[in-house]
C-alpha cells in the first residue's frame, strides 16, 4: 500500500527463460517490500525456472519469447507508477528506490539507469565499467543490464520496447532522449560476469560496440541479431 512517505510505487519487472542455475539466488536478493511489485516474464522455460518462482512472493506471467516482447508484457501487467527493467543476473543496490525517484522527480529527464559493476574482481573488468559508465554518461544510452527506469506513462508514451531480436533497449533510449535526458544514478548495480567470462573480455566488447555501431549505421536488427549469434556462437 502506497504510504505518504513513498508516493510512487515501483514495478520491477524482469524476463526470464531457462534460468534455474541463477534464479533463486535473484529472488534471494529481492526483498519484499509493500511499496514494490516484482514481475517475472517467463518466455516459456523447459527447466524448473516457473516452479522455483512459485516458491516466492512474486508476479510470475507468460508471454511469447524475446526480451523486448516480455519486458513489454510486464509493463502492461505492472500496476506501479515507475518501471524498473532488471534482469536476473543483475543486482540491485541497497535503497534503490531512493536514487530512481530523485532522479525521476527532476525536470527534463526522461529516464534514467544505475551505474554498471560486474561481480568479478578482475581489473579489466573494471576498465569496463570505467568505459561502459562513461558512454553511458556522455551519450546518455546505458546497457540494459543497468536496470533502466521511467515513469510508466512515459513508456506508454513512447510505445514500450520495439519489437526487434537485438537492441531493443538502445532503441528505446533513443526514443527517450526526444523526451528529455537520460539520467545517471550515483549508486551501481552488479551484473554477472558470465557473458564476459564465456566469450572472453577482448570478443565480448568487440561484438557489443559492433553491434551499436551496426544500429548507428542503420544495419537492421534482424541482420544484426543474425551476425550476433554467429559473432557468439549462440543457437
Amino acid at each position: 500500500m502506497r504510504s505518504a512517505h513513498d508516493p510512487y510505487n515501483i514495478s520491477i519487472i524482469t524476463p526470464v527463460l531457462n534460468e534455474e542455475q541463477q534464479i533463486v539466488s535473484f529472488l534471494d536478493n529481492l526483498q519484499p517490500v509493500s511499496w514494490c511489485e516484482h514481475i517475472l516474464i517467463d518466455g516459456g522455460s523447459t527447466d524448473q525456472t516457473r516452479n522455483l518462482i512459485n516458491r516466492y512472493p512474486v508476479r510470475l506471467i507468460s508471454s511469447p519469447s524475446g526480451r523486448g516482447t516480455q519486458q513489454n508484457a510486464g509493463a502492461s501487467a505492472a500496476t506501479g507508477d515507475i518501471l524498473l527493467f532488471l534482469h536476473c543476473d543483475t543486482r540491485l543496490p541497497e535503497n534503490y528506490q531512493y536514487p530512481v525517484r530523485q532522479i525521476l522527480a527532476q525536470p527534463g529527464i526522461s529516464a534514467g539507469a544505475f551505474q554498471l559493476g560486474i561481480d568479478h574482481p578482475g581489473r579489466w573488468y573494471r576498465l569496463i565499467e570505467r568505459g561502459v559508465n562513461l558512454r553511458s554518461r556522455l551519450l546518455s544510452l546505458p546497457y540494459g543490464d543497468q536496470a533502466l527506469f521511467m515513469k510508466k506513462s512515459v513508456f506508454q508514451q513512447v510505445g514500450g520496447f520495439p519489437d526487434q531480436p537485438i537492441l531493443e533497449d538502445i532503441s528505446l533510449l533513443r526514443r527517450l532522449r526526444h523526451l528529455g535526458k537520460i539520467g545517471q544514478a550515483p549508486a551501481a548495480v552488479v551484473t554477472s560476469a558470465r557473458r564476459w567470462q564465456r566469450l572472453g573480455i577482448f570478443r565480448t566488447t568487440v561484438i557489443n560496440q559492433l553491434m551499436l555501431a551496426g544500429m548507428v549505421a542503420g544495419i537492421s536488427s534482424q541482420r544484426l541479431a543474425r551476425l550476433y549469434l554467429w559473432g557468439t556462437g549462440a543457437r
